[in-house]
């Protein structure tokens, strides 16, 4: 039966916890023996972090005092109190061992924390004070004080230890440390009164004043179990004539010594922490204690912006409590103006950064406050966001790290879903903080390292079972911690409102008009009625807008047209509703919101399309949104698109959709400079194929009847569409091809001609005009719109003339029969690839080229701003290209190409062109190009000519790059481009 009960015993302790079966089962059969409590009644309810060390700490109570012990573990309320005490804190044991008669405070703990009154009471009354000072000056007093921190400290523990969702406590047990804190300061001041009167008169003692301000955590009222409690020491006389302000700080000066000696000396009693007076002006070389006007003397010339940052948690919390008020009142206004000082968001971000870099690499790993995704990440996020926005708002002027992140929230400058991780994960850290200080009563922010101390820990927070448990979580908090700290603490809208000038903080009706004017607008009252359509309510959306529009309409005052972008951003803003993602994005976002106004402010074309897919607006978060989808993927939608659809109506309304939604992809992408120029041209050439491709298999399945499948159609691109090198607003140049196979004739032609029509009737688009334009082939307007292959071969064979083989060079086949694509390239290459060129087709094809410069111009226009006709533009430079390859292609293979590029590069490769030429004809084409897409961009029109307007060509200029007000050298490099390419073509073309 002994083997049974003892074996039954030890399960027993395992499923409490015990890892030492036997070693436990002998110390609890001891600690009953000794205290003459049954070792089941010991067992029962006891639940502790590390149970082995629990029964090891309270046996080495009960060999010295065994009464106080024997009455809390006899009592089935008391019992798992002093379970959980002595399981998770050896220091609080040793406490215990040292004072036995203090376990009465384990039998005395409630549900609630006890309060500031309450312990500051206990405090004094340790020490026996009466208006402020001690009973007794000696080492006695200091001792008394110690134990009656160290009982309050554990009553606070206790109830800490018993809640069965510690994390969810935080807030309150650190506020009752920061509480008890300061009720020590008190009770050492008292005593150091007493002290310092044995130096000075009595009566200059007790007119001095010394204020105690509570710094970071303590000020806060966020302390640790064991941490440095950071304190502003500030004296001064109640009355000046009968104690001279100089013999006041002095006397300040010895009572501040000797309260920090009573709660950091040595003495009998450990210790409580350091008092830490570092952050005080000049730091450790400054003096101990100032006069409040010394202070703020120190804040108005040489303080620096930490130093406002860590004034925020300011709080008087011990001595005089006039001045300590006083203090707090001055310092309020400096602290709530510091975020404007130059570069003042940038300070604090080196800060954060720099107090990472000096985290001792080995622990690293292990660091719940300084390292990455640490306590430090919440509070220097928090801080930074309250001490911007704070300069207008001061619902958000708040201490506590948890408080601070509900008004951000109310005031939505964080989104609720961050700021409750963030919430949930600082309560997290905190918990494993306090827990790992408990343990030995000692200043450590460090996981355990080894699995026996994860397990502790595991067991004495209740956040996880096991070590690898514990470990899980904490590196989950981190990543979640250092993701949004990253998104919150570098977001530009920080330092943009941080840098906003003081009367643009906030938009009063009086002022904004003069202002808007000043900075931009040209119709003032208009602005005002979007900002006011914007900002007007209590919504969180409106909230939101309200804090944002500040910042955007200087944003919007920076780019072309700020009037337009205003009242787009209006447009969108009501299109999206309360969308949460939108504004979320603009307020936490890297760059989105100055990205928008960018768009919207400089580019209708942008504008006009995002008002119609307002959703394109969550691209702005990722530049790998912003960059043009490959042509596989566009295919691969048309395809999907055709298969969900029944009718070719509603089928090809999406397709246009999807052509709109991708040409917008590429215009933001464009002018944020995420894709190059000939990226553009790629992506609006894939986007255009893939339309069209789209459309005509819609309209030939429409069309042309199942028995009749043999007729194949297709079509060739040409001009800069064959190309592949299409800008903003430029036209689809195409040819139709069919061929009959085994249709009749007249039947085929008949489907060909529907086709073609179809193609137009469904490819319009009024939004954004895609314009399928024949005009190249054969006879021009005057031929048919549509030909049979055989047409097609005979008509070029035999009647062509020169610029017709020359608008062959850029024939591609674009969509359709790939079989009738590859017999037409064919015929194509056979004409524009001849074997030699005659000197009538050269003197025909310059004579056109001549004509065309001044027959083509529009009737007024200033040749050299004809960016396509105009000396050294787009036409000069395609013409004599064009030329080299009629007359060199047949020999040079590389010259078949239709690109403009490509063949330039050949041309220079094969020595019929000098590279510098060839880089003069390449940096006006590009030029050129930039400019005919910029001007769409710009108006949402298109234009050929280079505008004279100073604000156009200035506005043109910033899509292209250049600074602001750049409108002469914008037109000066295009007039000194173009002059410099019109001179070689002159020479190479005309000869």
């Amino acid at each position: 039966m002994a083997r049974s009960e003892s074996a039954l015993s030890r399960s027993a302790l395992a499923r409490l916890g015990f890892t030492g079966l036997s070693t436990g089962a002998e110390a609890i059969d001891d600690l009953s023996t000794t205290l003459g409590v049954e070792p089941a009644d010991l067992i029962d309810g006891a639940v502790a972090a590390d149970p082995d060390a629990a029964v090891a700490r309270m046996l080495r109570i009960a060999r010295r005092a065994t009464s106080p012990l024997a009455e809390l573990l006899a009592d089935g309320r008391t019992r798992p109190i002093a379970w959980r005490v002595f399981g998770a804190s050896n220091g609080l044991a040793d406490f215990f061992l040292r004072h036995p008669h203090e376990l009465s405070i384990l039998a005395e703990v409630g549900s609630l924390v006890p309060s500031a009154p309450a312990l500051s009471e206990r405090m004094l009354a340790a020490v026996g004070a009466v208006d402020g000072v001690a009973s007794s000056g000696d080492e006695s007093a200091w001792v008394a004080l110690r134990i009656a921190y160290r009982r309050a400290i554990a009553e606070i523990a206790a109830i800490d230890l018993c809640t069965p969702e510690p994390a969810s406590r935080i807030a309150a047990i650190s506020a009752a440390l920061a509480d008890a804190a300061g009720a020590a300061l008190e009770a050492s001041l008292a005593v150091a009164r007493v002290r310092v009167s044995s130096a000075y008169p009595a009566e200059d003692v007790a007119r001095t004043q010394l204020a105690i301000i509570g710094m970071g955590k303590a000020g806060a009222r966020e302390l640790n179990y064991v941490s440095d409690v950071d304190v502003i020491f500030v004296g001064g006389s109640v009355d000046e004539e009968a104690l001279e302000e100089g013999r006041a700080i002095d006397i300040a000066t010895r009572l501040a010594r000797e309260t920090i000696k009573g709660i950091s000396g040595i003495e009998v009693e450990p210790p409580l922490w350091e008092v830490d007076a570092n952050l005080r002006p000049e730091g450790k070389q400054g003096a101990l204690v100032r006069s409040l006007g010394s202070h703020l003397a120190y804040y108005d010339r040489w303080a620096k912006s930490w130093e406002f940052q860590a004034l925020l948690k300011a709080r008087p919390i011990a001595g005089d409590e006039a001045l300590g008020a006083a203090y707090l009142e001055a310092v309020q206004p400096k602290i709530w103006s510091s975020a404007a000082r130059e570069d003042f968001v940038d300070s604090v971000q080196r800060m954060r950064e720099r107090v990472t870099e000096h985290v001792d690499p080995e622990d690293a790993p292990f660091q719940l406050k300084l390292g990455i995704g640490g306590l430090r990440d919440i509070e220097f996020t928090v801080q930074l966001l309250q001490l911007v926005h704070g300069l207008t708002d001061e619902t958000i002027r708040t201490r506590g790290t948890l408080e601070s992140l509900d008004a951000l929230v109310a005031g939505g400058y964080i989104g609720r879903a961050d700021a409750a991780t963030f919430a949930a994960d600082y309560r997290t850290l905190r918990l494993m903080e306090h827990r790992a200080q408990l343990k030995d009563l000692t200043r450590t922010h460090l996981m355990p390292r080894t699995p026996e101390g994860q397990r502790e820990l595991a067991r004495a927070t209740g956040l996880a079972d096991t070590a690898e448990g514990i470990w899980s979580l904490w590196e989950q908090v981190r990543r979640e911690v250092r993701d949004i700290h990253t998104r919150l603490f570098y977001r530009p809208l920080l330092s943009a409102v941080a840098a906003l000038p003081e009367g643009e903080r906030t938009l009063s009706t009086e002022q904004a008009h003069d202002r808007l004017a000043a900075i931009g607008f040209r119709d003032p009252a208009g602005a005002l009625r979007h900002i006011g359509a914007l900002t007007s309510g209590i919504s969180r959306k409106v909230t939101i807008q309200r804090h944002l529009m500040p910042v955007m309409v200087r944003w919007f005052a920076d780019g072309s047209d700020p009037d337009y972008g205003l009242l787009a951003f209006r447009r969108i803003s009501e299109r999206l509703g309360d969308t949460s993602w939108f504004l979320r994005m603009l307020r936490d976002s890297a760059g989105a919101a100055e990205s928008l106004t960018m768009l919207l402010a400089s580019s209708r074309y942008i504008g006009e399309l995002l008002e119609g897919i307002p959703e394109s607006v969550a691209w702005l978060d990722s530049t790998d949104r912003l960059r043009p989808r490959s042509p596989e993927k566009l295919d691969e939608e048309a395809r999907a698109i055709q298969t969900r659809h029944a009718s070719v109506t509603s089928a090809l309304k999406a397709v246009r959709a999807l052509r709109r939604r991708e040409l917008l992809r590429t215009a933001m992408g464009g002018v944020l400079d995420v894709i190059t120029i000939e990226e553009v041209a790629a992506a609006l050439t894939s986007i255009t194929e893939a339309t069209i491709q789209a459309a005509l298999r819609a309209v030939r399945r429409e069309v042309v009847p199942p028995e009749d499948d043999a007729f194949e159609f297709a079509i060739i691109g040409m001009g800069r569409f064959g190309g592949a090198e299409l800008g903003f607003g430029s036209d689809a140049d195409i040819l139709f091809v069919y061929d009959a196979a085994d249709v009749a004739p007249e039947r085929a032609q008949q489907f060909a001609t529907q086709i073609v029509a179809g193609l137009r009737e469904h490819l319009t688009d009024n939004r954004v005009p895609l314009d399928l334009d024949a005009d190249l082939r054969p006879e021009g307007r005057s031929g048919p719109v549509v030909r049979s292959l055989g047409a097609y071969t005979e008509y070029y064979r035999r009647w062509s003339v020169s610029w017709e083989a020359q608008a062959l060079l850029r024939a591609r086949g674009v969509a359709g029969s790939e079989g009738l694509i590859a017999r037409f390239m064919a015929m194509a290459d056979s004409i524009r690839y001849p074997a030699e060129v005659d000197d009538q087709g050269v003197r025909e094809i310059k004579r056109i080229k001549a004509r065309v410069e001044g027959e083509r111009l529009p009737q007024g226009a200033d040749p050299h701003r004809h960016l396509k006709l105009g000396p050294g533009g787009l036409s000069d430079v395609e013409w004599l290209v064009q030329l080299i390859q009629l007359q060199h292609a047949h020999s040079v293979p590389a010259l078949r190409t239709t690109s403009t590029f490509g063949a330039l590069e050949a041309s220079v490769a094969a020595g019929l062109m000098d590279e510098t030429d060839a880089e003069l004809l390449r940096e006006a084409w590009r030029l050129a190009s930039r400019l005919r897409s910029a001007i769409t961009l710009q108006t949402g029109r298109t234009s050929d000519v280079l505008p004279w307007d100073r604000r156009e060509l200035d506005a043109l200029g910033r899509l292209l790059g250049y600074p602001e007000r750049s409108a002469s050298a914008v037109e000066e490099d295009y007039l000194g481009t173009t002059r410099r390419a019109r001179r070689v073509f002159e020479q190479l073309f005309y000869g």
